[in-house]
This record gives structure tokens, sequence and C-alpha cells, in this order.
């Protein structure tokens, strides 16, 4: 009787069985489908405030640089809450976060219907939105990738790293449309229906693990779920520590969020009051915001394939040159209507807009090794911090001087800033995967960005 029991425990750990009849399409791609979806419907926001700023400038009377502020709170707690969010997914499970921070974007984007103070638009847009967008910031897609895939994990990283840009590419030229032609109240409550629509889908069809439908990784064999983890946060606390010590993370953390500064706190938040202030319509500028969003997605292909072959800290210092470059032309670019220098300022600066990741994530991995992905968590804090601040700094810079001429010129000499400090990061050529005998890329990070 006693090794009958024995025998059924041992069965329940057991994989399921091969001959059950398989699915034709793997669960793991329906879930890479609802991150895809899920992603995008998260990314709605980030193509508000841009064009916001002149319709609540008018109806208010709340100065530029109120709004950025509120802009710079949502950008902030975005980078802060990337490092943790992979710690909450291992506690709490992903499809529990994910539901309740597309419900937090919603509520946000709702509720900011009926404000009438500027302190509501920082709680609602600043701390709401901010709290549920960095919940699903690139922590959910690797958190994802890395459960449910061994193979085409770098086929499916792309994939979802793309959903951000196709969401920008969806809801900007829409919003925009609404805004013109309706308001920016409908464009509001646009934003909050695409996120509430997506949580019905996380709940049915996301999956915390592969083992909770009995399943394998795709390309991988069964394993069972591991206990929820414990202490992950405290890691990533303790990670960003020790590397506080060091004089690489300044840098790349420092370069980073001039990175930041010069996309999304600039390029995306002010592009569209500053084109409207040269004339130009605002769909059409929401319009040449939505192509960089597409030759982003080309251009960080292309700089990942460069940063297999090239110094990664000269490719920065070319990315970051260029840019600031193309920043000091704009404002003699800009016009009532779009001209071919215009049009190749637009392209090329979405092949550049996150060109910089790539080479920054290898230098991290060069530096930090297992820990580079935790490392490359608060770098990407940086970034956010660094939009935030130029979030606020660019509306204050055009109520003060009533043009953003002066911001285009600091952000082009701010970029020249960061490309002599990643020239200046020290080579290990020892550290990172080399150190421990695993080939560079054959190593897997887990959802907390832990080296296995």
């Amino acid at each position: 009787m006693t090794e009958t029991v024995e025998n059924a425990a041992r069965a329940d750990l057991r994989p399921p069985r091969e001959k059950r009849r398989r699915p034709r399409v793997h669960r793991a791609w329906i879930v890479a489908a609802v991150t895809f979806v899920t992603i995008i419907g998260g990314a709605a926001f980030n193509s508000l405030p841009g064009l916001l700023i002149d319709p609540l400038h008018s109806e208010f009377g709340w100065s530029r640089g109120e709004i950025g502020l509120a802009v710079s709170i949502d950008m902030a707690l975005y980078g802060l809450t990337a490092p943790f969010a992979a710690a909450l997914m291992d506690r709490f499970g992903i499809r529990r976060v994910v539901a309740i921070a597309l419900t937090m974007v919603a509520a946000g984007a709702i509720a900011s219907v009926w404000m009438t103070a500027s302190w509501q638009l920082m709680i609602y847009w600043g701390l709401l939105v901010g709290l549920g967008t960095g919940s699903m910031a690139m922590a959910f897609a690797a958190t994802v990738t890395n459960r449910w895939f061994v193979a085409r994990r770098g086929l499916v990283t792309g994939i979802l790293t793309a959903a951000g840009a196709s969401g920008q590419l969806v809801f900007l030229p829409l919003c925009a449309w609404i805004v013109d032609e309706h308001g920016w109240r409908p464009a509001s409550v646009t934003v909050a229906l695409a996120s509430l629509v997506v949580v019905p889908f996380v709940w049915l069809l996301m999956r915390d693990h592969p083992a909770d439908v009995r399943l394998a990784p795709y390309g991988g064999t069964y394993l069972p779920k591991p206990a929820p983890a414990r202490g992950a946060a405290r890691r990533t606390v303790r990670v960003l520590f020790d590397a506080a010590r060091t004089g690489p993370f300044w840098l790349l953390a420092g370069a980073f969020a001039i990175c930041g500064a010069s996309t999304n706190g600039l390029i995306r938040t002010h592009f569209v009051p500053f084109a409207h202030d040269n004339h130009m319509p605002i769909t059409v500028a929401a319009s040449l915001l939505a192509v960089i969003g597409v030759f982003d997605v080309i251009g960080t292909i292309f700089s990942g394939w460069l940063t297999d072959r090239f110094d990664a800290r000269r490719l920065l210092a070319v990315y970051y040159a260029l840019r600031g470059i193309s920043l000091l032309f704009l404002p003699m670019l800009i016009g009532p209507e779009v001209q071919p220098p215009m049009i190749f300022f637009i392209v090329f600066y979405g092949l550049d807009w996150v060109a910089t990741v790539p080479p920054t994530l290898a230098l991290c991995r060069e530096q930090y090794g297992e820990d580079s992905a935790i490392v490359f968590g608060w770098v990407l804090a940086s970034h956010q911090v660094g939009a935030a601040v130029v979030a606020f700094l660019g509306g204050v810079a055009r109520d003060v001087f009533g043009t953003y001429d002066v911001v285009w010129y600091a952000a082009g000499a701010l970029c020249a800033m960061a490309a002599l400090m990643s020239l200046v990061i020290r080579r290990r050529h020892a550290q990172g995967d080399a150190a421990d005998g695993v080939p560079d890329g054959e190593r897997q990070v887990d959802a907390g960005g832990l080296g296995r």
C-alpha cells in the first residue's frame, strides 16, 4: 500500500505523456501574442503627452512646465519601477501583475477626463500611469521569453521589443486625429479603453509558467514550476550598490540618461508642440513621430548586428555624436510643410532612436558579467530619469523663452558629452561570460535578470 502511494506521488512530478496529441500551435506562441498585444495596449499612453500639452495649456491655463512635470513623474516612475517588475512577477505571477498594471493605466487615463487642477494631472498621469507602464517594461517581455521559449528566443525578444514601437505607430496618428477633431478627452478615453480591452485576454490566455498547462517551453524540456522567488528585490538593490562603486556604471548611466533626455523626454514629449509652434498641423507632426517608430525597429536590429562586429564604445560615440548634430539642425528644418530635409531627419532619428540599446547592453555584460542584466535595468532607469528631467525642463524653457530652439541646442551639446563619456569607458576583456567559461550569447537570463 505504501509503495503504491509513493509511486502515485512520483507520477505527479513527471512531465505529461509524450503520446498525448500535441496542439498545432504551441501555447508559448499564444502567450507571446498576448504579450505583444498587451505591450501595444500599455504603450498607448505614450502617444498622448506630446499631443495634449497645447490643449491642456489652452483649456486650463496650466504652464507647459506644470504639464511637463506630470510627464516627467510618469517617465521617472516607469524607469524606477522597471528593475523591480521582474521581482514582482516572480513573487506574484505574470498574469496578476500585468492585469493590475493595465488597470492602473486605464484608471489614470479615464480619471484625467474629470480633472480640474494640475496636481490631479500629476497623480493620474504621473503616479498611476507611471507605475502601470513601468510594470510592463522590458522585464515583462524578458520574463515571458525566458519562461516560455528555449528555441527562437532572439526572434521573440525582437518581436516583443518592437511592440512598443508598433503601439506608437498605431496610436499616434489615431490619437492625433481624435484630439484634432473631437478634443483631448475622447483621446484619453480611447487610451483607457485600449488598456482595459487587453485585460480579459491577459487573464484568460496568459499563464505564469509552461508547467501551469503541463507543457515544456517551446524548444525545451519539461520543468516543474518553481516556487515563488523571494529576495530578488533585495538582490536588485544590492547589485545597484555594488555597481555604483565602479566608474563604468556612472559613465553608462550618464550617457543613457542623455539618450532618454534626447528621445522620450524631448522628441516624444515636445516635438508635436514644437511643430505646432511652427504652424505644422498636429496630425502631420504625429504621423512623423509614427514614422520614427517604424525606423527605430530597423535601427535596433542593425545596431545589434554592428555590436557583434565593432567596439561598442565607438558605436555609442558615433550614435550620440550624429544625434547631437541632427538636433542642432532641427530648428532650421521645421516648417508648416514637410520638406525632404525634414523627412531625412525623421528617418535618421528613427534609425538612431534605440540603436544605443545593443552596445549599452554589451558593455554592461562585459563589465558586470552575471549581474549585467540587473545593472542594465538600473541603467535603463537612468534613461527614464533623464527623460523625466528634460520633459519638465523643456516645458519650462518654452514658457520662459517662448520658443523651443534653446532646448534643441542644449540637447545637441548633451549628446556630444554622451559621446565623450562612451569613449572613456575602459575595456574589461576578461569579464562577463568569458569569466565563467560560458560562451558569449549562450547565457540564459531568468525573469529577475539573474544569470543561469
